[in-house]
């Protein structure tokens, strides 16, 4: 009987420190791959007013950013030439979603790291707050298939990670071209 106990106590133990593992591990996403994609409205720095349901036909890339994040400013140059200018003239958009600043500071911020792709203003973060816990970190991205479900999420930038996402981007890209 002690042993059966003991066996319990083992398997409980190792069970906890496994599931404390998974989720220290954790991306902060609300949201989960095949999922639809919560409805947003964006307003890009243009001043164009754009939904997700709007663009229900193209594959859309959600760019989480700031102008304070070095791990966005590394990540950005990679997006522009490796995904938004190889796929910027098929059923395709990235959107660089600024995290809480004002359009001054986006404008300029995208000036200086000469991206081309559009960007779009997150008041408050609360776009971000759709996908993925305000303190979570904001290096992310959200890809949406044509039909408005989520395909692909990346945390931070990897290099296998970002290959995957690229990859996964042309799979979708090119599913119908």
């Amino acid at each position: 009987m002690l042993q059966k106990c003991l066996s319990l106590v083992f398997v409980i133990t190792v069970f906890s420190q496994l599931l404390h593992a998974q989720m220290s591990k954790d991306t902060g996403f609300f949201v989960s791959i095949g999922e639809e994609a919560p409805a947003v409205e964006m307003m890009l720095t243009s001043g164009e007013k754009l939904t997700l349901e709007e663009l229900r036909g193209k594959v859309v890339l959600l760019q989480f950013t700031a102008s304070w994040c070095s791990v966005c400013r590394k990540e950005m140059p990679h997006l522009e030439k490796e995904i938004w200018q190889v796929h910027k003239d098929k059923d395709f958009i990235l959107i660089g979603v600024d995290y809480d600043e004002p359009l001054e500071k986006v404008v300029a911020f995208k000036e200086k790291m000469k991206v081309s792709y559009p960007m779009a203003l997150d008041p408050d973060a609360d776009i971000f707050a759709q996908f993925a816990h305000k303190k979570s970190g904001v290096t992310r991205n959200v890809l949406i298939d044509k039909e408005g479900k989520i395909a692909f999420l990346t945390r931070l930038f990897d290099a296998k990670e970002f290959q995957a996402l690229k990859d996964k981007v042309a799979e979708l890209v090119d599913e119908e071209q």
